[in-house]
């Protein structure tokens, strides 16, 4: 049975941040993912984890201006000295959280400037990244997005991020596979994931109802059929439940997690 981590940053959004963990617990999960923890202490979050009995498994780094529109550094020239600072951030938050992973964002590529022209920032913030990370026990994940969601990413599809791999070469350097914006971008899903997955190279897998990105038994992707072919091709990482519910009323997370309740009680 595949293992689901709670989206914190997108559901159980009628709590406070921090009563999120609870909730989730509450509900079965034993894991927790999110976007940032930033805006909380280490010691805060490191509490509410072993209060209820949770892992962490994933986070951002920071991303720069994120108010601002701003979505990932490493694919911006100039922003190398941020983008660093950040990182060690990340990291510092890894150790205390005991999260074995953190997410780089690639960014944003402005208008009419060529892929090409940030490729070699992107690898180069990439190596410098992993190897910081591996220092200290960590991987770090890169994450294809569709561009109907942030117009403008710089990494939109999993061919692209399985070349940045081996562009990289470091080991602990691997691919987050988010099975809701491949979708958009490619289709295809059981196939990638017969591809993919045996490489070793996917660190974590996202999941979202498309095309309005609710539960994963609303819209047109058969999540049993995917999460069953997880089970048969070994997935042995966790599968992060990045949507939003379609009840946005208070209980609307738990009302709509149906689907959560079948696969944890077989």
């Amino acid at each position: 049975m595949p293992q689901f981590a709670a989206n914190l940053s997108m559901l159980y959004q009628e709590h406070a941040f921090l009563d999120r963990f609870e909730a989730a617990a509450r509900d079965g999960f034993q894991a927790v993912e999110y976007l940032f923890p930033y805006a909380f202490s280490k010691e805060d979050i490191a509490a509410r984890l072993k209060a209820h009995g949770l892992k962490q498994v994933l986070f951002n780094a920071p991303p720069g201006d994120w108010d601002a529109g701003e979505r990932g550094l490493a694919s911006l020239p100039g922003r190398e000295t941020e983008f660093r600072t950040g990182i060690a951030t990340a990291l510092e938050y890894a150790v205390a959280l005991d999260c074995p992973r953190i997410h780089v964002m690639a960014g944003l590529l402005p208008a009419g400037v060529e892929h090409a022209a940030h490729y070699p920032t992107y690898i180069s913030n990439l190596r410098w990244a992993a190897q910081q990370a591996a220092a200290v026990g960590r991987d770090v994940l890169i994450e294809p997005i569709n561009t109907r969601d942030i117009p403008g990413f710089f990494l939109n599809r999993q061919d692209t991020a399985h070349q940045v791999l081996s562009d990289v070469g470091e080991a602990n350097l691997k691919v987050q596979m988010d099975l809701y914006h491949c979708q958009i971008v490619e289709g295809d899903l059981a196939m990638k994931l017969r591809k993919y997955l045996p490489t070793g190279k996917v660190g974590h897998i996202q999941i979202a109802g498309v095309p309005q990105r609710h539960e994963p038994d609303l819209g047109e992707i058969n999540h049993d059929y995917l999460f069953a072919m997880l089970d048969e091709l070994g997935y042995q990482a966790w599968v992060g439940c990045e949507y939003r519910p379609a009840n946005a009323q208070p209980g609307g997370t738990s009302a709509g997690l149906g689907w959560f309740k079948r696969w944890i009680s077989r």
